[in-house]
């Protein structure tokens, strides 16, 4: 123990120890991800298809994006769905505005691997929904705005028609690149066993979290030990300086990693351990949500079909309608996460039924309703 004490004083030992947590840590993200798709992703399409209502739409899209894990992926069913004329833009829109509450069961997971150190969790644990009360409040606001007056339809169509005939970029994730073959490798060799797919995803599931846990505790240790002098400085003076320097920061890293999950679930370590606030993360948040829109937005251009552009346009649109309501009030999503925060931190049990009723339990019960 000792020695490894004395290894451990080496700042660029730190860092590399830092840098295998962080890809662990990013493994695990994705891993729950496949995981959830082994449940079924054929069952995340099914839903999508299953009522016109805008409330269910809107719950169907929470659950389908919960199961998948993923907003881009479900924005690109429900594109695909659009495009191919089974669904109506109208019916999307609630479905789209499901999709961004559902990619932020996410970072509320990663928050819970700090919940046996009681004051990390607090701050890791309002961190997280912070991310959620934005789009609550967002669709609370802009879901019977919608419904009233259709203005993200008719926005959408109209952005659709000046870039119809622009065309669409491939652009690859690096971050992706690097884990995904980690995330197959151990996929695959869990399939292997012959368990079933179910089996298998719970095998990754458990996993992922015990991939989490590890991760999450080491990577606080390590940037507590790290974050002095310049690093310090960069992180309070320069990324997460102001809003709109933090803002951009978040929008352009999602674009960039195009994953919101991933980059929104960095930060819950970086709160946890007391390094940055909750008040520098959100506009970071803010712009990841923007950010997240543009991969789909590139895809819709290469289909080249009308429909496709102007679902991916409502995307958009709904996240910087949010963006420009919310940001300037941002104490009020705060003030709910802080107080969500607390309550978890007193029962640390809210958060597990937090997730499971929010994001699977009431969406769930609606689908069955309506089937």
């Amino acid at each position: 123990m000792e020695q490894r004490n004395d290894i451990l004083k080496y700042p660029l030992v730190r860092v590399l120890l830092l840098l295998i947590f962080l890809y662990l840590f990013f493994v695990s993200i994705e891993l729950l991800g496949a995981a959830f798709k082994l449940f079924g992703k054929g069952f995340a399409e099914t839903l999508l298809q299953t009522t016109s209502h805008p409330l269910i739409g809107l719950f169907l899209g929470i659950l389908a994006t919960s199961v998948v894990q993923s907003s881009s992926a479900t924005t690109s069913i429900v594109v695909g769905m659009v495009a191919s004329g089974t669904l109506p833009l109208g019916n999307a829109v609630p479905i789209i505005m499901g999709a961004n509450i559902g990619t932020t069961v996410t970072n509320t997971i990663v928050s819970i691997g700090h919940i046996t150190r009681p004051q990390e969790f607090r701050r890791a644990f309002a961190g997280a929904t912070v991310h959620d009360f934005f789009n609550f409040l967002s669709v609370l606001v802009f879901l019977p705005l919608e419904l009233a007056t259709h203005y993200l339809e008719k926005s959408a169509v109209a952005l659709q028609k000046l870039f119809v005939n622009v065309g669409g970029l491939k652009f690859v994730s690096p971050l992706k690149v690097i884990v995904k073959p980690a995330v197959h490798l151990i996929r695959d060799f869990v399939l292997s066993w012959g368990i079933g797919k179910t089996g298998a995803a719970v095998v990754c599931l458990v996993i992922a979290l015990a991939f989490l846990f590890v991760a999450l505790a080491q990577i606080v240790k390590l940037m507590k030990s790290l974050i002095i002098g310049k690093v310090e400085t960069l992180i309070h003076d320069y990324l997460f300086q102001n809003t709109l320097r933090s803002l951009l920061f978040g929008l352009l890293l999602t674009a960039f990693v195009q994953s919101s999950s991933m980059v929104t679930s960095l930060a819950v370590p970086l709160i946890g351990a007391g390094i940055l606030s909750i008040e520098q993360v959100f506009p970071y948040t803010v712009g990841a949500n923007i950010g997240t829109t543009f991969t789909a937005i590139m895809a819709s251009f290469v289909t080249a079909n009308p429909a496709a552009i102007a679902t991916a346009f409502v995307h958009l649109l709904f996240n910087i309608s949010g963006t420009l309501l919310w940001l300037p009030l941002k104490r009020v999503p705060i003030f709910f996460a802080k107080k969500l925060g607390e309550l978890a931190y007193r029962k640390r049990a809210l958060a597990f039924v937090y997730v499971f009723v929010v994001f699977y339990g009431i969406p769930l019960i609606l689908y069955f309703l309506t089937k």
